[in-house]
């Protein structure tokens, strides 16, 4: 009994190791026929990661050389090379910059620039500010239109203001009735309709 046993358990390691070597002998080949393709997947995985590695310090570089810049501007405002670098690094930057010195400044040929800006919001803003110092009607009313204008409820209700003061009140109520009841303007323009008659 023994023996019959011994001799089964020999039998049963041997069809183990012969279906190990089987599945060695497969994988090898496998190994074999895509090795190339392994291997350039490795390859690309690792340039990928190098890439986005190399991408990412750059972009660092640049907003840390873009922050020196400003930082720059800040104590010496009159230095056209930074604002020249910082223009190079940065153009919203830059935009940024000088929108926040022509307001301070009251520098109109500079934000008359700055509505091209490719920096949209320093363009909307630059648009709103020359809009609302020229307080001018048609101005006003054209920025107001603008679609996505940041200020339209704004210019709006500075338009009726302006239409009040000018006697023109059933225009200025129009205006007024243009601004949505969920702006936060909404109970300024109500209280400009029902009390804003002189």
């Amino acid at each position: 009994m023994s023996l019959k046993t011994d001799i089964e358990m020999v039998k049963d390691e041997l069809t183990s190791e012969e279906k190990f070597f089987e599945k060695a002998v497969v994988t090898e080949k496998f190994v074999k026929k895509y090795k190339n393709l392994m291997i350039g997947g490795v390859v690309a995985i690792v340039l990928f990661v190098a890439g986005n590695i190399a991408y990412t310090i750059n972009k660092q570089n640049t907003i840390d050389s873009a922050n020196a810049a400003l930082a720059q501007l800040q104590t010496n405002a009159e230095n056209p090379a930074t604002l020249a670098r910082l223009e190079s690094l940065s153009p919203a930057l830059s935009s940024l910059w000088l929108y926040s010195k022509a307001i301070a400044n009251k520098d109109m040929d500079t934000l008359d620039k700055l509505k091209n800006s490719k920096a949209l919001l320093v363009a909307d803003l630059a648009s709103y500010e020359l809009a609302q110092n020229t307080k001018d009607v048609q101005d006003l009313d054209n920025y107001a239109n603008k679609q996505d204008a940041i200020y339209a409820d704004l210019a709006r209700v500075q338009n009726a203001v302006i239409l009040m003061n000018e006697k023109k009140i059933n225009e200025a109520h129009e205006i007024l009735s243009m601004i949505n009841i969920d702006s936060s303007l909404s109970q300024v323009a109500k209280a400009l309709i029902h009390y804003g008659v002189k």
